[in-house]
């Protein structure tokens, strides 16, 4: 298993930077995401997600995002399910979510991701450490 390192980049679309990172089980996705082929990009990051967990029984997942549209969203909700999964096996699971306070539709989704996963989500302000 690889970690995966990818650096967002802004063009005619936008992608974010990925740090997966087997050995301390850290693993972060930030800055925007609105590309055409959302598919292509996340699924080889769920699949990682799902490898890791089979492999690994603690990890530590941020999210840094602040932008992404619909079609990320369904992505990033398959995530946090392999963490639920991985969380239901006995795995010590931990999901950040960095937040800008008043942005009502992040926090709102935030919100669902927790009701639809049943995972706990740390909400930290992006001023915050």
């Amino acid at each position: 298993m690889e970690d995966i390192h990818i650096s967002g980049f802004k063009d005619c679309y936008i992608q974010p930077t990925v740090d997966f990172v087997e050995s301390t089980g850290e693993c972060a996705i930030s800055g925007e995401s609105f590309m055409e082929e959302t598919a292509k990009f996340y699924w080889p990051l769920v699949e990682w997600v799902k490898e890791y967990g089979k492999k690994h029984n603690k990890i530590v997942f941020t999210f840094s995002l602040t932008y992404y549209n619909t079609s990320t969203s369904k992505w990033l909700l398959a995530i946090l399910k392999e963490l639920r999964e991985m969380e239901n096996e006995g795995g010590e699971v931990t999901v950040i979510w960095h937040y800008t306070p008043d942005d009502t539709d992040m926090n709102d989704d935030i919100m669902d991701y927790m009701v639809d996963t049943g995972l706990h989500i740390n909400m930290v302000p992006f001023d915050e450490p």
